[in-house]
């Protein structure tokens, strides 16, 4: 039988950050590991929708206001928080008009990656087991271009910008697993990806025509955002090799287990440029 939700193990005595909680995948992750005993930290720009989403679950949940956009945002969250065991980076934006963070970052290498990077990093010495990051199959699409990360020289692509900041997830995710062994850390970085499930993400293209294929490919193709959510479960509470990347078997469908990654996505030395990028452009480095 396939690993489900009701196969998680007990949480009680843990603590779990959520990004992006207050919705779709982030609000079953949330709701499932209050579930089980932990304390859940609905980390959300949008605090009232996020009281709204706590006020649904049974169990020890708190929201926490947190704006991926904006780095001052990400530095007084984390210096709130004492101790965490998990860290679950799963808000993002996708496929969005062309638009800049507060800090000048295009928005969707700034929230998808960027903005997690500064998060992690920061809450890094009070870790205790694991990040799982979201990424997305749609990282086939995507091409880290260091010297253009921002789309500054480039005629901007939605879908292109958001096959790169997904693709710099799991370069993100495989350099933090490599620091982390080379500082002899216990902690584990893994990565994860809902197949195609449908949330509320797909209903912001800014586009009518693009937002009208979303819905009938929702109602059409799309699995559960409980089904969406199993492979972030999954890769937050099993015993895995670090660096493991967790999605459904056939691309949108089937048991969860290790998911393939392109090429690109594999490539040690852009892992090490993205790093090195990244750090010069949020100011925060490897604390370990």
């Amino acid at each position: 039988m396939s690993w489900t939700a009701a196969d998680l193990p007990s949480f009680a005595g843990r603590t779990v950050i959520v990004t992006g909680a207050n919705s779709g995948l982030g609000l079953v992750t949330a709701r499932e590991l209050a579930r089980v005993g932990a304390h859940v930290v609905l980390a959300c720009r949008n605090t009232t929708k996020g009281d709204e989403a706590a006020a649904a679950m049974t169990g020890d949940v708190e929201v926490r206001k947190l704006d991926l956009q904006d780095l001052a945002s990400i530095r007084e969250f984390a210096a709130s928080v004492d101790r965490v065991d998990v860290l679950i980076n799963n808000a993002g934006i996708m496929a969005v008009p062309y638009a800049l963070t507060k800090d000048g970052f295009e928005s969707q290498i700034g929230t998808n990656h960027l903005g997690h990077f500064a998060l992690t990093n920061l809450l890094l010495p009070k870790l205790t087991d694991r990040v799982v990051t979201v990424s997305s199959f749609m990282h086939l699409l995507g091409k880290i271009s260091i010297k253009d990360l921002n789309w500054k020289a480039r005629p901007y692509s939605a879908w292109l910008a958001y096959g790169q900041s997904k693709l710099a997830n799991l370069l993100f995710t495989s350099e933090l697993q490599r620091r982390l062994d080379a500082a002899g850390s216990p902690l584990k970085s893994h990565a994860a990806h809902p197949g195609y499930s449908a949330t509320n993400l797909q209903g912001h293209t800014g586009n009518r025509m693009g937002t009208r294929i979303w819905d009938l490919g929702n109602s059409v193709f799309a699995t559960t955002a409980d089904f969406g959510a199993r492979q972030t479960l999954y890769a937050a509470s099993q015993s895995l090799p670090g660096n493991t990347f967790i999605g459904p078997k056939f691309a949108m469908r089937g048991p969860s287990g290790p998911s393939p990654r392109s090429l690109l996505a594999r490539n040690q030395g852009t892992a090490k440029s993205l790093w090195r990028l990244s750090e010069q452009l949020t100011g925060i480095e490897f604390p370990l």
